[in-house]
């Protein structure tokens, strides 16, 4: 599938103005990187907040790997309820401790193709992961990230595998994490899902989606029409005659 056109142009400018906004961060609190492999797998459909509320209990009463494979399982879903979809979540990140303790020594491997072999763990955690615990560069796509990517038209894919491959494309490895970090901040704090603030955005004179932008464009088109108005009325009476 062929990128949109000027895919490559919006993509650049989008780079550049929301470094002018937002630091690059993970809003998940975290100290090593097991402990962020365990957070990103518990965002999945809840919020950052919620996840931050749930971690320090977590990781107090199972600090390691091998700790948590241990764990009853009854126990991690009562505690980690709040971020919902809590029984498939206890299975992902128990499988995801056991596999660390049983294959890669209790430590979290810095390579993509290992890390998604671990339960629970898609490209999107693995790019995370990478990206902010190991400073590999990685691209990694959430519902944020898909939502705005498709309104500025970098792609045309909803599918976040080739969203990745889409963007890859066109920013260079260096901005990979960067900006996915400062897409999702973005997409939380201007470009929400249901009432984009299309009139505050930094991207509102260049995103397609913007209603900004088309209501100046409306706005040019239909001071054009009045200033060529009476010049387009002569020029039909002359060729009537």
């Amino acid at each position: 599938m062929a990128r949109p056109y000027g895919a490559r142009q919006r993509a650049e400018k989008t780079v550049v103005r929301l470094k002018e906004v937002y630091e690059a961060r993970c809003e998940l609190e975290f100290e090593t990187p097991y402990q962020l492999l365990v957070a990103t797998i518990l965002s999945a459909q809840s919020t950052d907040k919620t996840v931050n509320r749930v971690t320090p209990g977590l990781f107090a009463r199972w600090p390691e790997p091998a700790d948590l494979a241990a764990a009853d399982p009854g126990e991690v879903e009562a505690l980690i309820k709040p971020t919902g979809f809590f029984r498939e979540k206890t299975k992902a990140i128990r499988g995801s401790a056991a596999a660390l303790a049983e294959r890669f020594g209790g430590r979290v491997p810095p390579r993509m193709d290992d890390l998604t072999e671990l339960p629970g763990v898609g490209r999107k955690t693995a790019n995370v992961v990478l990206g902010v615990a190991f400073g590999v560069p990685g691209f990694a796509v959430d519902t944020h990230v898909n939502r705005l990517c498709n309104r500025i038209r970098l792609t045309d894919s909803r599918d976040p595998v080739q969203i990745e491959k889409d963007l890859c494309e066109v920013i260079s490895p260096e901005e990979w994490t960067g900006f996915s970090l400062r897409l999702i901040l973005h997409g939380r704090r201007v470009c929400d899902a249901k009432r984009p603030l299309c009139d505050v955005c930094l991207l509102n004179d260049f995103c397609p989606s913007s209603t900004t932008r088309r209501a100046n464009k409306r706005s040019k088109l239909g001071a054009d029409a009045v200033a060529g108005g009476p010049k387009n009325k002569r020029r039909v009476r002359r060729a009537a005659v």
